[in-house]
């Protein structure tokens, strides 16, 4: 029997808070499931620092990588079965891309790639087709694999229909984690009617489709994940943790430019400070090493590196004001002036950051991000955009939505035992007073 085909002895079932149950019986996904490089995942959060804000948001991108693979199972397995649209050769390919998807995340993601200019679908597409565990599992199936694989995940893949499964504005990834993330950090808004969206799925040439008769959930879906994003996803206590992880890793890095001598040298970093990191270096990096990192500089000489990393540790995070950076830039660089003046580095202690968010948007030409765009099956076989049917959806198409905060440390600008009038008016100008 050929590899891609064979099936286990006995069915294994991994139990889920979200699906209820998960089910492994292909061989190829059970090796996949058991390589170190998808073990790793275990260790890396799927939300980030957002455990700091809701306290069970503790799950790892290995429970949501099991969760996209369900869900694309349940679909290729159940709801595709059988159809003429659906080539059954594809079903190994969409499994493996759905279980696979987020291999290349590293520690605390997103913070970490833009200080570091990181790339974590280079990394996946690495993993896949590297010297890996990984790697090794996919060949067996065919020496092409790996690469039909990677193909799939850099949405490059001529199979546009399971392209479609894996990424797209109503794909596996956003309805695991909207669910699982709603879960864990026990709010409401991330529920949606799955069931009935897998039910009313079709196979099309070039991507799934949804009938008619379940534009509903779809528009239940959408705002589902319009209000995941503005209440979860960029709670601006979430953003203050990871505006001051973003800057202990900024302090890092330019104290290792500047020669500076730490007590625990950041071994794990070098490659990362010089630009080179290689595949072998970048797994091994997972938030254990990253924490393990900050709670020991804790104790450095350097008092912004040692300041950043008892925040991040015991959760004494930056306040936060409104703030528009377009009409109020001379009110920033007054308090930037005046945070010098006060002996606080306005660099690592002054941040501006913004949230945005498009939460359904259509194809427009020209546009740099080609966004698929959500298709209906109508009752007698034409094919519209969502927003052409849906008067809820259309309400918000193409409408991005931005938020901006300024963030800053309570604590320093309430001591007056130094720098009392300076500090006093900085208050008088973040209007805490």
């Amino acid at each position: 029997m050929a590899y891609s085909a064979e099936k286990l002895n006995e069915e294994k079932v991994f139990k889920d808070p979200v699906h209820r149950y998960i089910h492994v019986r292909d061989r190829v996904i059970w090796d996949l499931i058991g390589t170190k490089e998808f073990q790793r995942l275990r260790r890396i959060k799927q939300l980030g620092t957002t455990y700091l804000t809701f306290h069970g948001a503790e799950h790892s991108r290995f429970n949501h990588s099991l969760g996209v693979y369900e869900i694309v199972r349940r679909i290729s397995d159940d709801v595709f079965l059988g159809r003429p649209e659906w080539n059954e050769e594809d079903r190994m390919l969409t499994l493996c891309a759905a279980l696979l998807h987020d291999l290349g995340h590293g520690p605390f993601s997103h913070s970490f790639e833009k200080v570091f200019d990181l790339d974590h679908e280079h990394f996946t597409r690495a993993i896949i087709l590297g010297n890996t565990e990984v790697n090794k599992v996919l060949t067996r199936v065919n020496a092409d694999f790996p690469q039909q694989v990677a193909d799939v995940i850099a949405k490059t893949s001529k199979n546009k229909l399971v392209v479609s499964l894996i990424s797209s504005q109503i794909d596996a990834d956003r309805m695991d984690y909207l669910q699982r993330d709603a879960y864990f950090t026990g709010v409401s808004y991330g529920h949606f009617d799955m069931e009935r969206i897998l039910r009313v799925m079709r196979p099309r040439e070039d991507q799934v489709v949804i009938k008619q008769s379940g534009m509903h959930a779809v528009e239940d879906y959408i705002m589902s994940r319009y209000q995941m994003y503005w209440q979860v996803y960029f709670h601006p206590v979430t953003r203050s943790a990871e505006v001051i992880l973003t800057k202990i890793l900024h302090r890092t890095k330019d104290l290792h430019e500047q020669k500076y001598r730490f007590k625990y040298d950041p071994i794990h970093f070098y490659s990362l400070f010089n630009g080179e990191i290689t595949l072998e270096d970048y797994i091994k990096l997972d938030e254990a090493i990253i924490l393990y990192y900050f709670q020991m500089w804790q104790e450095e000489e350097d008092q912004i590196l040692k300041d950043l990393c008892c925040r991040f540790m015991d959760r004494n995070l930056y306040k936060y004001v409104e703030f528009d950076p377009a009409k109020e830039y001379k009110k920033l660089a007054e308090l930037s002036a005046l945070f010098k003046k006060a002996g606080i580095d306005p660099e690592y202690y002054l941040v501006v950051d913004s949230s945005s968010d498009l939460p359904y948007d259509f194809y427009r030409p020209g546009e740099e991000e080609e966004r698929l765009p959500i298709h209906l099956l109508l009752k007698n076989g034409d094919i519209r955009e969502l927003s052409r049917e849906s008067e809820i959806v259309d309400a918000i198409s193409g409408k991005r939505r931005t938020d901006h905060k300024l963030y800053y440390p309570a604590d320093f600008i309430a001591d007056n035992r130094k720098k009392p009038t300076i500090k006093k008016q900085i208050r008088t100008l973040l209007e805490i007073d």
